[in-house]
Parts: structure tokens; sequence; C-alpha cells
């Protein structure tokens, strides 16, 4: 009993011991944070560009209608039925120059033309009547004994000139009514096709009445609006005067009426004033043969149809050519330094769809970041992509040579 007691007392001092042993144990063994650790920092893997000054050759983006270079109305120059009709002459259908297009009835027109020839016989014979009468009166003159030459009204030329001014006005009407015959044949003054048509056979029509309205076929023009700040960059064809150089700027048409197909002119001319609506310079733009060879196998463009051009501008020389996806706002872009990218701002020269002319902001040599970064702080750590580390090395030394020749050249100067 005694051993109990003593068991239970020793008992009762060991189990809080052993108690705090194990908490002491958990407490020391636990984790402890590093507070010397940093984690690591998140860089941006991005995409760059060294920049280099080049020579490239601006394209001008306009856009147009395709009109005829040469449109007419044919019009009736006298009346009559329509008795034939070309084929050719409906909507759509190319005609050849000289070619007959229309015909009228000819009856009325024939018969006047015998009335013509008719009436012509008879003055003719009227005047011969009044040169034999003149010769008798002259002779019964001198028959008389009368002397000196006699009077007009004794030789009849009163009566003379009436019967000249008689065949000579019979040779009118005669002509007239041939022309008159000729004009109910209808030609085509040239090479072209319908663009509407408003007659058919059996039809009368009047004198003066639009049977047609066709176009040339030779050539196609398009009138395109160019914005102020671009016409620097375009050589327009505006020197007048002999040996003076026509400059006719080459320019690519594209149409996506039916299929995508690029068609090519030239620039011709200008307007003559600037638009009163745009307040813009027009010029135009001309393509050749565009029904001919140039549209075998290709849908063919069409009157009134929309079209796109790029107009070939000027060539320009050392200028650095920054993409539009590098650009923000218009106004700034990010170039990588030290494996750190700063904002640059720019000034830009001329853009287009995909590139723009920076006249101002970034220098040669310098490293353009391509990816898009959003807002970022000039200082942020970045990553170039694999496979460009060596364009930037050379950039870099690029750059330093710059510099170093720059330092050269200022202290050579100062030592002068």
């Amino acid at each position: 009993m005694q051993t109990m007691g003593f068991i239970k007392r020793q008992a009762i001092w060991i189990v809080p011991l052993i108690i705090a042993a194990i908490l002491g144990s958990l407490w020391y063994f636990q984790p402890k944070a590093d507070r010397r650790f940093k984690p690591p920092v998140t860089r941006i893997n991005v995409e760059v560009k060294p920049l280099e000054l080049e020579n490239i050759t601006t394209q001008i983006r306009s856009y147009g209608v395709v009109e005829p270079r040469v449109n007419s109305r044919v019009v009736a120059q006298v009346s009559g039925r329509v008795v034939f009709m070309a084929e050719e002459f409906r909507d759509g259908g190319f005609f050849n120059r000289g070619e007959k297009l229309l015909g009228l009835d000819k009856a009325d027109y024939e018969i006047e033309l015998q009335i013509a020839k008719a009436n012509l016989v008879e003055a003719r014979v009227a005047l011969q009547e009044q040169i034999v009468l003149a010769d008798q009166a002259k002779e019964d003159w001198q028959r008389l004994g009368n002397e000196g030459e006699p009077p007009p009204l004794v030789l009849r030329e009163p009566q003379v000139k009436a019967a000249e001014a008689g065949v000579a006005s019979a040779k009118a009407s005669l002509r007239r009514a041939e022309l008159n015959l000729s004009r109910c044949d209808i030609v085509a003054p040239f090479d072209g096709r319908v663009l509407n048509n408003s007659v058919d056979l059996g039809q009368v029509v009047s004198s003066n009445s639009v049977l047609a309205e066709i176009y040339a076929t030779d050539a196609i023009e398009i009138r395109l609006p160019i914005k102020n700040s671009e016409l620097g960059l375009i050589e327009l064809p505006e020197a007048k005067g002999e040996g003076l150089p026509a400059k006719q700027p080459d320019v690519e048409i594209l149409s996506d009426l039916a299929t995508r197909e690029t068609w090519q002119g030239k620039i011709v001319r200008t307007s003559g004033s600037i638009d009163e609506t745009s307040r813009q310079l027009y010029v135009v733009a001309r393509i050749e043969d565009p029904f001919g060879e140039n549209s075998r196998g290709r849908f063919p463009l069409k009157i009134g149809q929309y079209v796109t051009a790029n107009i070939r501008g000027r060539e320009i020389e050392n200028v650095l050519v920054v993409p539009n996806r590098s650009i923000y706002q218009g106004r700034f872009v990010y170039a990588l330094e030290d494996e750190a990218v700063y904002r640059r701002e720019i000034e830009i020269f001329w853009q287009n769809e995909e590139f723009a002319l920076v006249n101002s902001g970034l220098e040669a040599g310098e490293i353009l970041v391509l990816t898009p970064l959003g807002q970022v702080n000039s200082g942020t750590l970045v990553t170039v992509e694999k496979g460009l580390e060596q364009g930037v090395k050379i950039a870099d030394r690029r750059k330093g040579k710059s510099k170093r020749d720059t330092t050269e050249t200022r202290t050579n100067e100062k030592r002068q």
C-alpha cells in the first residue's frame, strides 16, 4: 500500500514535467520564417526590335468610286420609228467604234432627198436660163450701136445672182436631206459599253430624244481625295508647258466586289480646285484597258463601284520606322535599356495602317519594345524573348559606339 501511495505522489510531479517537455519540444522544432528571404521578381517576357535608319517609300491610302473616262448620251438627231436595234445596244452590251447600233425608218427622209435633188435640178435650169438671157441682152445692146458696157440691169445681173442663190439653197437642202437620211443610222462614236438603254424596236422617237447612256471602255477613272497633310508626299501631275516632266505616280486599286483583285494605274491629273464640301484636293487615277487583255480571268471593275487606292508617294531617307502596335495613345512608346523598359514621348511625322515614321523622341540604336504592355511604370524589369538577345547585344554595341563617336567628336571640337 505504501508503494502505491509513493507511486501516486511521484506521478503528480512527473506528468506535468512530461507535458511541459512535449510542449517545449513542439515550440522548439516548429518551422520558422526566414525574414531575409525575398521572393523572385516576376518579369514580363517582351519582343523587341533594334531601331535603324531606313529609306522608305510612302503609300497614301484613299478611297473613291469608279467612273467612266468618257461618258456620253446617245441622242436622236431625227425623228422616226425604230426598225433596227443591235443586241450590243442593250444594257451592258459592248460595241466597237463605227458599229451600227440603231436604225430608224428612212422612207420619209428618202423622199425628202429625192425632192431636194429635183429642186437642185430646177434651180440649175433657172440659173442657165438667166445666163442665156443675160448674154442675149448684151448682144442686143451692142447691135443697137450703144457704146461702152451695158448697165447691170440690162445684163440681168440681179436675176443671175438670184438664180445662183437658188442653186446654192437647193444644194444646201440636198445636203440637209442627205444628213437627215444618214442620221437614221446611229453608229458607235468609240469602243464602249451601254450603261443604260431607254428605247426598243418599234418605238417612235422624236428629235433630241435620249436613247441610251454609253461610256468608253479604253480607260476608267477614279477621283481620290488626299488629306492636306499628305499632299507633300505625292508628286502631283500639275506641270504645265513643253519640256516639263509629267509626274504620274503609280497607284494600286483594290477591288473586293466579288473576289479580291488588284489593278495598276496612274495618277494622271488633279482637280482644278479644292472641293468645297470636304476642303480636300482630289486626284484622278486612270486604269487603261480595264475590259480587254487586263481583265482576262478576273472579275472586271464596275462603274459606280467603291474601291480602295494605294498611291505611291515620295521616298523618305534616313527615317525611323515604328510599328503601330508599339505606339500607345498615338504619342509614346517603350524602349528597352538595361533590362528595363522606359517610356519615350514621340512625334509622328507620317502614319498609315501598319507603321509610323517618327520625327523625334527616338534615336537609331535604341531598342523598341513591340509587346503590348499597357500602362507600366518606367524602370519595370523585363526579359527579352529567346532568340532576340543577340540583336539586342548588337544594338547595345552600336548605341555605345554611337555615343563614343559623339563624345570623341565633342572632345575634338573642344580641343580645336
